[in-house]
C-alpha cells in the first residue's frame, strides 16, 4: 500500500509540474513515506532524516508522510525541526496546498512546521487525479483502515476505520490502468477482503473486474481469516483471472496467543479456510505473516505454531520478532519474551519456512509456467516477472533488443533451477539456454 500511496503522490505533485528522481541530492522536494508496524521500520524514518539534514542548505523542502507522520508528528517535529511538513495517509491529495504553505514560509524566513493528520470528512480518493500505470503490474487500493484491533498492531489508530470505495470508481481507476501498461492488478487494503462496496464484497468486485479487457491477472492483499467467505473461496475456483496465490496472516499457530493477540479465531478455523481453499483451487499457493514472542509465548506455544507451518507448506511467508508499538494493548503486558528467545525462535522458524518455499520452487522445475514479464533484471539483458503463484523468475535474452520486446508481455517459460527467493528459466524460443545455463540468474 504504501508503494501506491507513493505513487498517488507522485500523480499529485506531476500537477504541480514535479517529476520524480533517484537522487535525492537532485531534488526540490523529498517525502519519506513511512510505515509504523514495526519499531525498525519507523526508526529508519529519523535516520534518514539526519542524512537528508544536510540538502536543506540548498533549499530542499522534506516532508514526512504515511503512518509515522500520522502516529507521531509531533515527536517528528520536536526530534527533526527542520521537517517542513508532516501529512497523515489520509491526507496526501493536499500536498500542493502543504508545498505550497512551506514554499511562502521558507520566502518569508519565517518557517515553522505543518502538521496534517486529521481524517477528513471526505475521502482522499475524491479528490486524487486518475491514476497511472507505471509498468505492466499495479496496485490499486480499494479498502483502508481496520476494525479487527489486533493487540499488537497500530493500524486501526494510524489509518482509522475500515472504509470501502465504491465499487464504480474502483472499476474506473481499474479501466484507467489497463489502458495504460497494467495487465496485473493487485487490490490493496489493510483488511481487503473486509470491501464492502455499495453492491457487495470482494468476491463480487473481483468478478467484475474480470471482465475488464485486457486485465489478465487479479490479485488481492492483505486478508484476515474471519472475512474469507465462501463467495470469496469459491470466487478462487471460477474466476480463471484471479491468481492461485493467497497471502493470509495467521501469526501464530497457538490458540493461548491468538486469543492474547484478539485474532478473534483459533487455529482450526485457519486450517479450515486452507482446506477449503485447496477443494476449490488444488494448486493455490499460500503465504502467511508470523509473529515469534509475543508477550506470554511458551515453549508449547511456538510448538504449536511450527505444527501450523508443518500442516500448512507455506510458499512463501514474513516472520518477525514481536515489536512493540506505543499505544497497543500488548506493549503493557509484564510478561514480555526476553530478546534472545525471541532471536532463537525466529531462526527455527524461518528455517523452517525456507525450507518449504524451496520445496515448493523445486516442484517446477522442468514445467513451463506463464510468466509476466516486469522489469529488466540487474545483468545485462535479463528481465524478471513472476508467475501466478508470485514467484520471481530470471530469463536471459539474447540480447537488449529481445529483452525490452518481452517486457510487459506473459509468456511460457520453461523452469531449469529452483532458489530460494527465485526461479531461473529459458523462453521455450531460446530453449538451448536449459542445457547451457544451468546456473543461478539471480538470488530474488
Amino acid at each position: 500500500m504504501n508503494v501506491y500511496d507513493s505513487d498517488r503522490m507522485g500523480d499529485v505533485l506531476a500537477q504541480e509540474g514535479y517529476v520524480a528522481t533517484d537522487v535525492a541530492a537532485d531534488a526540490d522536494l523529498v517525502i519519506l513515506n513511512t510505515c509504523h508496524i514495526r519499531e525498525k521500520a519507523a526508526e529508519k524514518v529519523y535516520s534518514e532524516l539526519g542524512r537528508l539534514r544536510s540538502f536543506k542548505e540548498s533549499g530542499m523542502l522534506i516532508a514526512v508522510a504515511g503512518c509515522v507522520a500520522q502516529a507521531e508528528g509531533e515527536e517528528i517535529i520536536r526530534r527533526a525541526p527542520y521537517v517542513d511538513f508532516v501529512v497523515g495517509p489520509q491526507s496526501y491529495h493536499e500536498l500542493p496546498k502543504l508545498v505550497s504553505n512551506a514554499t511562502s514560509l521558507r520566502k518569508s524566513a519565517g518557517r515553522t512546521s505543518e502538521i496534517k493528520t486529521d481524517f477528513p470528512a471526505k475521502s482522499k480518493f475524491d479528490f486524487l487525479p486518475a491514476a497511472r500505470a507505471n509498468g505492466p503490474a499495479a496496485f490499486l487500493t480499494i479498502q483502508e483502515g481496520c476494525d479487527k484491533f489486533c493487540a499488537f498492531c497500530v493500524v486501526p489508530y494510524t489509518r482509522g476505520v475500515e472504509f470501502s470505495r465504491p465499487v464504480g470508481s474502483v472499476l474506473d481507476e481499474a479501466r484507467q490502468l489497463t489502458k495504460g501498461a497494467a495487465a496485473e492488478i493487485t487490490l490493496l487494503g489493510q483488511n481487503v477482503n473486509a470491501y464492502h462496496g455499495d453492491d457487495g464484497g470482494l468476491a463480487g468486485l473481483i468478478r467484475k473486474l474480470a471482465d475488464i479487457d485486457g486485465l489478465e491477472r487479479i490479485r488481492y492483499t492483505t486478508s484476515h481469516p474471519l472475512d474469507m467467505d465462501e463467495d470469496l473461496i469459491a470466487a478462487h475456483g471460477e474466476v480463471s483471472q484471479l491468481m492461485p496465490h493467497l497471502h493470509l496472516p495467521v501469526q501464530s499457530g497457538s490458540d493461548a496467543i491468538l486469543a492474547r493477540m484478539n485474532r478473534q479465531h483459533v487455529a482450526d478455523d485457519y486450517l479450515r479456510i486452507i482446506d477449503e481453499l485447496r477443494a476449490t483451487r488444488p494448486d493455490i499457493a499460500l503465504s502467511s505473516d508470523f509473529i515469534v514472542g509475543y508477550p506470554g509465548e511458551t515453549d508449547a506455544d511456538f510448538e504449536s505454531t511450527l505444527a501450523l507451518v508443518d500442516a500448512v507448506g507455506y510458499a512463501q511467508a514474513y516472520s518477525f520478532k514481536y515489536s512493540k508499538r506505543p499505544g497497543t494493548p500488548a506493549s503493557d503486558r509484564d510478561d514480555q519474551v526476553p530478546e534472545q528467545v525471541k532471536s532463537d525462535r525466529l531462526e527455527a522458524l524461518q528455517n523452517l519456512l525456507k525450507r518449504q518455499q524451496l520445496e515448493f520452487n523445486n516442484d517446477f522445475v522442468g514445467q513451463m509456467v506463464p510468466v509476466l514479464f516486469e522489469r529488466r533484471g540487474k545483468f545485462p539483458n535479463q528481465i524478471a516477472g513472476r508467475t501466478p503463484y508470485m514467484q520471481a523468475v530470471h530469463v536471459n535474452c539474447e540480447n537488449a533488443d529481445e529483452a525490452d520486446h518481452f517486457l510487459g508481455k506473459t509468456l511460457p517459460v520453461r523452469i531449469f533451477g529452483a532458489f530460494a527467493n527465485s526461479l531461473g528459466g529459458c523462453l521455450e524460443t531460446s530453449i538451448k539456454q536449459w542445457e547451457t545455463n544451468l546456473v543461478e540468474p539471480a538470488r530474488g
